[in-house]
């Protein structure tokens, strides 16, 4: 069981999980106990069988053979009133209007109860060859016996069909008219007992009572109840765990997504899910005032040092020597670029304006033509079919496509954009035919100031927020960036975005 949950196997929820697992247990808990309540219902069946074997046995036994004759006496008197009253009865009926049709009063089976099953005395044992003996039984009777100090031989217990029993078809055939349809095929135990002392064999029959029918039954919609009882209890509590930790679970992601928004979850459920909770919203805005306080402070040192960059861009006019005043410009031009790089990256998740409708193909078609009047060689490459739109905001994902393009042109030497619908999201990739990035540093350069050079050089990098600043506009449109190499050599990077 903890290798298939480890595995991640349907259900995969918490509540899930915790449902099939209880499920499970239940089942196999009703399952044991329904065993168990069978077995106990056999025994107390066995135990009361051996009970009348064991009282018929020691009733006959005590009785002597003048008792005996006597209760033959008495059965032959029974049997003669018995024999006047139904000629009584028949005459009485031919009086009767409907004689011809000939009724007759339900009869009981020899053997309705152990009462109705005279015990047989004999000199040998009863014929028990084919018959299962029960070894249970005869032990069980032997210590009952010994326990009423009846002392007895050999004991011998089986059970057999009525019907293949030679003294109750003897019995029957003397008394036809008392027999009930179907008693060949009732079930009876026999125990014989051994006379120590006389040699005599005293055997007594027992009718064995049928099953309850619908115990399984009765077991079954019993285990369903409690099943659905337990479950249905089970699952609202659960929910009521479960149903909190989705919610900060969602939030989670959309706080992944864009940190800045420190929206304050309600607290629900129980105590300890309330403390989880009520700790992510202390640490989401402890989070959110961190982000805050590091964006103002970019934009602060960034407009900080705009001031002076101004001020040296009109001292380097008085510089006499062209070539350096060239030189001095070109590096107060990059520091500023850097330092609009930096801004931008302060301002990613946190500019206004809202995400609207916008038909990527007409986005990257613009960008492409900006390259190209600039005379950068990309190809923008037109897909058939319905528009694909995205809702982005639209400054920032030409931004970011402006980063991709510009990297492909300065390292690749050209730049392929291709638009294209794939799982379920819009793509932007921009294709190059550069050296590509090492595998193991893919991630890497996606990360702030890194580079796949050492300088700071524009000219020759930049300063190493192209990448960065493009995954964190594509993270703050709900979107993502993918780096990967081509097979045939170069890079392929990708914007995507939900469709709008």
């Amino acid at each position: 069981m903890k290798r298939l949950l480890a595995q991640g196997l349907p259900p995969r929820s918490l509540l899930g999980q915790v449902m099939a697992v209880f499920a499970l247990g239940l089942l196999i808990a009703q399952a044991i106990s329904a065993v168990l309540l069978y077995r106990a219902s056999e025994e107390r069946r066995e135990a009361a069988i051996v009970s009348s074997l064991a009282y018929r046995l020691i009733a006959e036994a005590g009785r002597s053979p003048e008792e005996l004759a006597r209760r033959a006496e008495r059965r032959t008197e029974r049997r003669a009133e018995r024999s006047a009253g139904r000629r009584a009865a028949r005459e009485a009926r031919r009086a009767e209007p409907d004689a011809g049709e000939r009724r007759r009063l339900p009869g009981r089976p020899p053997f309705a109860g152990p009462a109705r099953i005279p015990a047989e005395r004999t000199n040998a044992p009863p014929p028990l060859a084919g018959d299962a003996r029960s070894s249970a039984y005869e032990d069980a009777l032997a210590r009952v016996l010994a326990a009423q100090d009846i002392a007895a031989g050999r004991i011998l217990v089986a059970e057999r069909r009525a019907g293949e029993d030679p003294f109750l078809r003897a019995l029957v055939e003397r008394r036809p008219r008392r027999t009930a349809p179907g008693w060949e095929e009732r079930s009876i135990v026999i125990a014989a007992i051994e006379r120590p002392g006389s040699g005599e064999w005293l055997t007594v029959r027992l009718p064995v009572q049928e099953r309850p029918r619908g115990g399984l039954a009765t077991i079954l919609l019993q285990t369903a109840v409690i099943f659905v009882v337990v479950v249905l209890l089970l699952y609202f509590v659960l929910r009521r765990i479960t149903r909190p930790l989705a919610a900060l679970t969602a939030r989670l992601a959309d706080f992944s997504r864009a940190p800045g928004k420190a929206l304050v979850l309600a607290e629900s459920g129980p105590a300890d899910t309330r403390r989880l909770i009520a700790a992510y919203n202390r640490m989401a805005a402890r989070i959110a005032a961190l982000l805050d306080e590091k964006d103002v402070m970019l934009g602060a040192i960034g407009h900080d040092l705009k001031t002076p960059l101004a001020a040296l861009r009109v001292r380097i006019e008085s510089v006499a020597d062209e070539r350096q005043r060239e030189r001095m410009a070109a590096g107060i031009a990059d520091i500023t670029a850097t330092l609009d790089d930096i801004l931008a990256l302060a301002r990613v998740g946190h500019a206004g304006g809202s995400a609207e409708a916008v038909d990527l193909a007409a986005l990257a078609g613009a960008v492409a033509e900006e390259f190209e009047d600039l005379g950068a060689p990309v190809e923008w490459v037109a897909q058939d079919g319905p528009r694909i739109v995205a809702r982005v905001r639209e400054t920032w994902a030409k931004r970011a496509l402006r980063n991709l393009v510009a990297n492909a042109v300065r390292y690749g030497g050209g730049a392929r954009v291709v638009l294209l619908r794939e799982d379920g999201e819009a793509v932007l990739a921009v294709e190059d035919e550069g050296p590509g990035i090492p595998a193991d540093r893919i991630e890497a350069m996606m990360q702030p100031f890194a580079r796949g050079e050492a300088s700071r050089n524009r000219a020759t990098g930049g300063a190493g927020l192209g990448l960065t600043l493009a995954r964190a506009i594509a993270e703050a449109e709900g979107g993502s960036l993918r780096l990967a190499n081509r097979a045939g050599g170069g890079l392929r990077a990708e914007l995507r975005f939900p469709f709008g």
